[in-house]
C-alpha cells in the first residue's frame, strides 16, 4: 500500500453497506406492493371510479419525475443517509395519513371529492416524492463502488432483485391480509416503512466527509450516451404502466370475483410477475454474463410475448402466465437499462444519472396509468393491446440502434 491508497477498512466499508441500502430499497417497495391487491377493490368499495385511481398514481409518477435528480445529487453531496431517513420519514407520516383517510372513506365519514383529494396528496404527492428518493440512491452508490461491468450489472441487478422479492412478498402480505379486510392491508404499509426508517436510521453509516462530492454533475437526457438508454427504459415502463393499474381490474371482471377475493387472486397475479423478476435477476442475470444491450434485447422480447398473451381473455391459467412473462421479461431488460449507461458516466455524473433514470421511468407513469384505466372504462382490451404495441417498438429500436451494439468498460 503507498500512502496515497485509502485505508482498507474504508475501501471494504462501502460494500458493507450495500446490502442496508437493498434492504431499503425492499421495505420501501413492500410497503408499496402490499397495496397494490386492494387499490382496485378499495377504490370501488369507497366509491372512486377507476379513473381517479389511475389519476392518484400519475400523481405519484409526477412526484418521482419532479424530486428523482434531486434526491440523486443530494445522495452525493449529503450522503445517503440522511437522504434515506427523510424519504422514509415522508413516507410513514404519507401512508399513515393514507390509511386513516382510506378507514374513513370505507366507513361513509368522507367521501367524493375531499377523499380523492386525500389520496392525491398522500399516496400521489407525498409518497411518490418519498419513493423517487430510494433507487437513486441505491444505484448512486452501487455505481460509485464497482469498478467493472460484469459487477455493476451484478449490482444493478440485486437492486430490481430485491424490487422483485418486494414484488412477491407485498403480493403475498397484500393478499392475506385483504381477507382479513382491506383496512388491515392498508394498515401494516406504514408499518412496513416505519420499519424501514428505524432500520437505516440506526444501522447505515454516513460516508466520511471526504467522499461526499460537494456539487454532484447534472446530466442532461439529450447526453448522447444516455438518450438512447432512457427511451428504451422509457417505452419499457410505459407499456407496463399501461396495464400495472388495471391488473386488479382485470382480475376482477375477467373471472367474476368478489372484492376480498379480487386482493387476494390479484395478489397471486403480481405475485407472478415478481417471481419471473426474481428469476431472472437474481438466476438469469448473475449468470448469463449478457451486456447491457443483450438483457434489453431479450428481455424486451420476453415481455413482449406477455403481452401479448395478455390480450385475449383465457382464463386464468394463461392470465397468470403472461404476467409471468412480462416480470421475467422486464425482470432481465432493467439491469440493461439502469446499468448500460451508468459505465459510460464519471463518477461526479452516477448521482445526476441515478436521477435522470427515475425521473425518466416515472415519467411513464405520468400519463399510462390514467390513460389505462380510462382505456379500459372504453373496452378492456385497449390499454393492453397499447402496451403490447410500444414494447414491440422497444425491442426494434433495441435491436437496431448503434448505441445498443457496445457498452464500453465503466468511466471512472
Amino acid at each position: 500500500m503507498t500512502a496515497s491508497d485509502p485505508p482498507a477498512a474504508t475501501t471494504a466499508a462501502p460494500a458493507a453497506q450495500v446490502p442496508l441500502l437493498l434492504g431499503s430499497v425492499f421495505l420501501v417497495y413492500l410497503g408499496q406492493m402490499t397495496l397494490n391487491p386492494v387499490i382496485a377493490p378499495l377504490s370501488r368499495q369507497v366509491g372512486l371510479a377507476e379513473w381517479q385511481i389511475g389519476v392518484t398514481i400519475s400523481t405519484a409518477a409526477v412526484m418521482v419525475v419532479l424530486t428523482s435528480q434531486f434526491w440523486g445529487r443530494r445522495s452525493q453531496s449529503w450522503g445517503r443517509k440522511p437522504v434515506l431517513v427523510a424519504a422514509l420519514g415522508l413516507a410513514v407520516v404519507a401512508m399513515g395519513l393514507f390509511a386513516v383517510s382510506a378507514g374513513l372513506g370505507m366507513a361513509g365519514l368522507v367521501g367524493g371529492t375531499t377523499l380523492f383529494a386525500l389520496f392525491v396528496v398522500l399516496r400521489g404527492i407525498g409518497f411518490g416524492a418519498a419513493i423517487a428518493a430510494v433507487p437513486p440512491t441505491a444505484q448512486a452508490y452501487i455505481a460509485d463502488v464497482t469498478a467493472d461491468e460484469a459487477a455493476r450489472v451484478k449490482g444493478m441487478a440485486g437492486v430490481g432483485a430485491v424490487q422483485g422479492i418486494a414484488m412477491v412478498a407485498g403480493s403475498v402480505v397484500g393478499g392475506v391480509l385483504s381477507a382479513f379486510g382491506l383496512l388491515t392491508a392498508l394498515v401494516a404499509v406504514p408499518v412496513l416503512l416505519a420499519a424501514g426508517l428505524a432500520l437505516i436510521a440506526l444501522r447505515l453509516r454516513r460516508e466520511p466527509r471526504h467522499e461526499l462530492i460537494a456539487t454532484p454533475a447534472r446530466v442532461s437526457p439529450l447526453d448522447p450516451r444516455v438518450w438512447p438508454f432512457l427511451l428504451a427504459g422509457f417505452g419499457m415502463f410505459t407499456a407496463l404502466g399501461f396495464i400495472q393499474v388495471i391488473t386488479g381490474f382485470v382480475v376482477q371482471d375477467r373471472l367474476h370475483l368478489g372484492a376480498e377475493t379480487t386482493g387476494l387472486v390479484t395478489g397471486g397475479a403480481l405475485l407472478a410477475a415478481g417471481l419471473g423478476m426474481i428469476v431472472s435477476q437474481a438466476v438469469v442475470v448473475p449468470r448469463s454474463g449478457w451486456t447491457p444491450p443483450t438483457l434489453l434485447r431479450a428481455g424486451g422480447a420476453t415481455a413482449l410475448a406477455g403481452f401479448v398473451l395478455l390480450v385475449p381473455d383465457l382464463g386464468a391459467a394463461p392470465l397468470f402466465a403472461a404476467v409471468l412473462l412480462i416480470g421475467l421479461g422486464l425482470g432481465l431488460a432493467m439491469p440493461g437499462y439502469t446499468a448500460g449507461p451508468t459505465l459510460l458516466m464519471n463518477r461526479e455524473e452516477q448521482g445526476g444519472l441515478a436521477g435522470l433514470v427515475g425521473a425518466t421511468s416515472g415519467l411513464t407513469f405520468v400519463v399510462a396509468p390514467t390513460l389505462g384505466t380510462a382505456l379500459y372504462g372504453v373496452e378492456p382490451a385497449l390499454p393492453i393491446v397499447l402496451g403490447a404495441v410500444v414494447m414491440a417498438v422497444v425491442v426494434g429500436f433495441v435491436l437496431v440502434h448503434p448505441r445498443f451494439r457496445a457498452v464500453p468498460e465503466p468511466a471512472r
